[in-house]
């Protein structure tokens, strides 16, 4: 199921992303993006699947511009990213929250400290570099966010002494204390076993439908991108080359989608 060409609403018509005709080269090798067309609506949840090598994590990064594109338009909560000046850009990245496969936080520090750096889009200063820097309200509003992802009974502990399920949920509840409008999540669950990563993506679905948050995320794993997904985007040959509601996929439409290519 080919989508060369995508009935695309209009930018700003309730979608959370628009991105129209994307190209992306790196050097002299194939276009990892060609005209490379989709939307997510508002409140909406999609997959991003694809084998190796089709740009999965390279679109995540363009769409908050942490990596530039050749050419098309990226809009994302009403903002044409590719136009944005620094100033607005840092702006801008405060109201998009990341998972990523590697959590990313500061291992020498507490769960709680870690959770307050989610605020630093927000309260800007070395006051949240500590949870005992920070200010009473956001160690409270903190410890709101331990809760809701079951570790608040963790929140003095260093993160290096957790495990890797504990660590991104830590990781899920500073995203929480960032306040995101959209939650883009790449492989968040790629580096846990299997059991763990069931536990995280029910948690992070849960958190994200309770709050009215779009979500975006990568999956390798078919079964993930059936369950906490409205859509599914499957990625190829530069191009979109699926995109269909998740109740509607079958697992021979997706299988493809998951195989390594093969070498020519």
């Amino acid at each position: 199921m080919r989508f060369d060409k995508l009935s695309l609403r209009e930018p700003g018509a309730r979608q959370a992303v628009f991105v129209s005709g994307l190209s992306k080269q790196f050097g002299d090798t194939s276009p990892v993006f060609d005209r490379l067309c989709f939307t997510v609506p508002y409140d909406e949840s999609v997959a991003i699947i694809g084998a190796n090598g089709t740009g999965k994590s390279t679109l995540m990064r363009a769409l908050v511009r942490l990596t530039e594109v050749d050419n098309g338009e990226i809009e994302v909560l009403g903002e044409k990213v590719r136009e944005l000046g620094a100033a607005k850009l840092r702006h801008f990245r405060s109201r998009v929250g990341f998972v990523f496969q590697r959590h990313n936080l500061v291992s020498r520090l507490s769960v709680l400290s870690n959770v307050i750096h989610g605020a630093q889009g927000r309260h800007a200063g070395p006051h949240l570099w500590a949870q005992w820097c920070a200010p009473g309200y956001l160690r409270d509003e903190a410890m709101n966010c331990l809760a809701r992802v079951g570790l608040a009974d963790r929140a003095g502990q260093r993160v290096d002494s957790l495990s890797g399920g504990q660590s991104q949920r830590v990781a899920i509840a500073r995203m929480l204390m960032q306040r995101p409008e959209l939650v883009i999540a790449d492989e968040p669950v790629a580096s846990l076993d299997p059991k763990a990563g069931v536990e995280v993506m029910d948690l992070l679905f849960k958190l994200v439908r309770e709050a009215g948050i779009t979500l975006l995320f990568v999956s390798h794993n078919m079964e993930h991108a059936q369950i906490y997904a409205d859509r599914i985007v499957g990625l190829g040959h530069g191009k979109v080359m699926m995109d269909i509601p998740s109740r509607n996929a079958k697992a021979a439409e997706l299988k493809d989608f998951f195989m390594e290519p093969v070498a020519a």
